[in-house]
């Protein structure tokens, strides 16, 4: 996979990010992508999250393209005038002027997932327009027995696309990066999807793993045994089940270099 080598990320310091999917202007959270429940309000939990040391936060409006519409512009604003840590915002997004509203309301990067894989374009066309640095794309991807494969709409429509074919189109269409959810692991609590992981890594972007986070050692295991750059989270930091100076602490004890 990838036809250039990721240089070693052994100086780079890992990425704890916590993540706001929203619904309806709230923050909500479910298991394998479905049964959502209330999680408080999007705001309040960014500027939590900046305050207790996060080191991003991405925000996920995650039935804008299941509903047809965009991503909410005045949430994104009311909780980027808020941050000082790098924002991503992501759900909708199909359109160079989606991407210039979002970055114009306050946010850092911007993530893509349906609308690239039916238009693959679009991230040269982004990453052209707005720097690599600014365009994440973000990949849904569930084991079925045929092999992992591609969702969109929020995790509703099974493709014919590959994970790891798909994966290495992004990178060499430009995009800054990759956040990679297992599907079968969303929700689940029980670790990341380190081995895809691992098999990701060796793409020349960085690759935010996402989907299973439910204790500390499954952070370590995801950094040491995937080879991740970032791990991201809801559910454990949303309802105080792991704190982020907590989880940093035992990183950094067991030799992982966190910012």
């Amino acid at each position: 996979m990838g036809s250039i080598d990721k240089i070693s990320n052994n100086g780079l310091a890992k990425r704890i990010i916590p993540c706001l999917d929203v619904n309806n202007g709230r923050t909500v959270k479910g298991v394998n992508f479905k049964e959502l429940r209330d999680a408080g309000d999007p705001v309040e939990l960014a500027c939590q999250y900046a305050d207790s040391g996060a080191d991003e936060l991405v925000f996920l409006d995650i039935t804008a393209t299941h509903e047809k519409r965009r991503t909410l512009v005045e949430l994104v604003k009311a909780v980027g005038t808020e941050l000082d840590i790098p924002f991503t915002v992501g759900g909708g997004v199909s359109t160079l002027s989606d991407v210039e509203a979002l970055l114009h309301s306050g946010a850092d990067k911007i993530t893509i997932n349906s609308a690239a894989v039916r238009n693959p374009e679009l991230i040269t066309e982004l990453a052209n327009a707005f720097g690599s640095q600014c365009i994440v794309v973000a990949v849904d991807a569930k084991n079925d027995p045929d092999g992992w494969h591609v969702y969109l709409n929020g995790g509703r429509i099974r493709t014919e696309r590959g994970l790891f074919e798909w994966a290495d189109e992004i990178c060499d269409r430009g995009a800054g990066e990759i956040l990679f959810t297992s599907m079968d692991h969303d929700g689940t609590k029980d670790g990341f999807a380190n081995k895809e992981l691992a098999a990701l890594s060796k793409l020349s972007i960085p690759i935010i793993a996402s989907g299973g986070a439910g204790t500390i050692q499954h952070f370590i295991d995801t950094f040491n045994i995937g080879m991740s750059d970032a791990a991201l989270a809801a559910s454990v930091f949303h309802y105080g089940e792991i704190g982020i100076q907590e989880l940093k602490t035992s990183l950094k004890e067991e030799g992982i270099h966190v910012r």
